[in-house]
């Protein structure tokens, strides 16, 4: 690292010129197990799409000068698209009451110092100021303990969930689809969403 971290959170359309940069980091942060991601640029030029129709979107940057080593984002949930929102519908929650964030992707050289809490305070912080939000949700890929491509001494993120305050919700599960590295083909994987309470003040 050339210097301190620095953290910088845009809104909607201001994310515009992050686009290509974040797209770019996602797909190497999300190569790694447990997601196995085979990158698809023209799939992220789509999905990131998401964040510039919106106002109430956001995302937290994490720099090293001007070079983008971390990102988190968030919108509210009745933004996102339907099959993120139908888990939901399907359970009777209110979708206008939950702002949803996304994902957070940081390269590995930079984990352990405190960025995942930049992240997490910097979605919530967003999704207290717009206000109406009750929870806050995201969801993450359920991988076999037997997988072949988990990496011998792999450590979920569990524990750093639960610390922050998030809790799976046992019945709000779903399936998305995408192109694992050592796959001929894209495959659904289930999805375990987690939900917090989003208190007004803190």
């Amino acid at each position: 690292m050339s210097q301190p971290v620095h953290i910088l959170t845009v809104t909607g359309k201001t994310l515009a010129p992050w686009l290509d940069r974040l797209a770019e980091l996602r797909i190497r942060v999300f190569r790694d197990f447990p997601y196995l991601y085979d990158g698809d640029p023209v799939y992220e030029a789509d999905y990131l799409s998401t964040y510039l129709d919106t106002d109430h979107s956001v995302c937290v940057l994490a720099l090293d000068g001007d070079r983008l080593v971390g990102a988190s984002t968030g919108l509210p949930l009745s933004h996102e698209t339907a099959a993120f929102r139908r888990p939901f519908v399907e359970q009777g929650l209110d979708t206008d009451r939950i702002f949803y964030c996304a994902e957070s992707v940081l390269l590995p050289a930079y984990r352990g110092q405190g960025l995942y809490k930049a992240f997490f305070n910097g979605r919530e912080a967003h999704a207290r100021q717009l206000g109406g939000f009750q929870q806050a949700a995201f969801c993450a890929v359920v991988r076999p303990a037997e997988h072949p491509l988990r990496p011998s001494g792999y450590r979920s993120l569990e524990p750093v969930w639960q610390h922050f305050g998030y809790r799976p919700e046992p019945g709000l599960r779903a399936r998305f689809g995408w192109k694992d590295i050592d796959q001929p083909q894209e495959t659904d994987k289930p999805m375990q969403f987690y939900l917090k309470p989003l208190e007004t003040s803190r």
